[in-house]
């Protein structure tokens, strides 16, 4: 571990506050900083083909910088498992007063097509890395010296490493919140006890013939069994409001949702977190909800040990979706971290 980082982790806790300190921030014009969501671009919706597929988008760009600039530079906002852009909502309005904001649905996600695998599809993080890469190239405009920053939580976090690594020369840096440990990725099922590894194998066997995954599928997408299990990913019972219900629950009701459940609840391979740390070829910057009850802090601290890994910013009674429980934290150091990078 570098001094730097051994300095960075000497209490496990950057104050979110701090950032508003920051010497870029407040050399900016504090009025464009300070503008009400309501004066800032409103957020657009879109349809993107890639590979013969509808990917959904959103879009807040401020009308005075049309496209990616280095003077502006493009964020490029990626949800976890079972979201969609839609898990933005509180984030993209803020971020367009410094940056040009994009939020993407991966495909089998959101409002984007859900093709069928693996006969349509394979749902691996190759994949999802490779369609960030596209939509960075066609959509966002990223290139040699106008760079994206790629923000994801959850597994988007494991994506955004994956298209950073797949095409470093249109990522500039990478922000982690609350990254999927992959905790049942196949070379840490081997560190698990015997019973934890037998039982996630059970359930993986189990949950790979599709009349048995349907009834599971059907009695997890109901609404009050989602809400149940976001009361236990978030910290605040009032960040679960029936708007995030909704955000949730349409992408359930498509037929083909069944398929990218039984997918990705199979997928043991592709990399480990830590895998694609070790080869990051920009700079990360991680923020963790301290009470996140799916991925522990203590083992995301770790992270800290890699040389790409500039901050580890610990966010204090916060769950695992930071960005829409407690975007009043994370907004303004996504602000901040923009601003540094022009």
């Amino acid at each position: 571990m570098t001094d730097k980082q051994e300095n960075r982790s000497t209490s496990g806790l950057i104050d979110p506050s701090d950032t508003l300190n920051s010497n870029k921030l407040n050399n900016e014009n504090p009025g464009q900083l300070m503008q009400s969501a309501q004066s800032l671009q409103s957020v657009r919706s879109h349809t993107w083909q890639w590979r013969g597929h509808n990917i959904f988008y959103q879009s807040a760009i401020n009308p005075t910088e049309q496209g990616n600039s280095p003077n502006k530079p493009a964020l490029v906002l990626i949800h976890g498992f079972g979201a969609s852009s839609g898990h933005w909502r509180k984030n993209m309005p803020e971020l367009s007063a410094v940056s040009n904001v994009y939020a993407i649905d991966l495909v089998g996600f959101g409002a984007s097509d859900k093709p069928v695998p693996p006969q349509q599809i394979e749902y691996t993080f190759e994949t999802w890395g490779a369609q960030i890469v596209d939509f960075c190239r066609e959509v966002v405009g990223a290139d040699i010296g106008n760079e994206a920053i790629l923000v994801g939580n959850s597994i988007g976090a494991v994506v955004a490493m994956q298209a950073a690594i797949l095409a470093p020369e249109m990522v500039k840096k990478t922000v982690l919140l609350n990254c999927s440990l992959r905790l049942l990725q196949e070379s840490k099922q081997l560190s698990l006890p015997w019973y934890r590894r037998t039982g996630a194998r059970l359930m993986q066997r189990v949950l790979s013939n599709r009349a048995i995954a349907k009834l599971f599928f059907d009695l997890v997408r109901r609404p009050q069994t989602v809400r149940k299990i976001l009361l236990q990913a978030y910290i605040n019972p009032a960040a679960v409001d029936q708007e995030l219900l909704d955000i949730l629950l349409a992408p359930a009701q498509d037929p083909n949702a069944v398929d990218v459940f039984m997918a990705f609840v199979n997928y043991s391979q592709g990399p480990t977190p830590e895998e694609l740390l070790a080869k990051l070829p920009c700079e990360a910057i991680v923020l963790w909800g301290e009470q996140d009850p799916w991925e522990p802090i203590e083992l995301g601290r770790e992270f800290q040990d890699f040389d790409c890994v500039q901050e580890f910013i610990t966010l204090p009674g916060v769950g695992h979706c930071p960005q829409d429980e407690a975007p009043e934290l994370v907004n303004p150091i996504l602000q901040r971290i923009a601003i540094e990078s022009v």
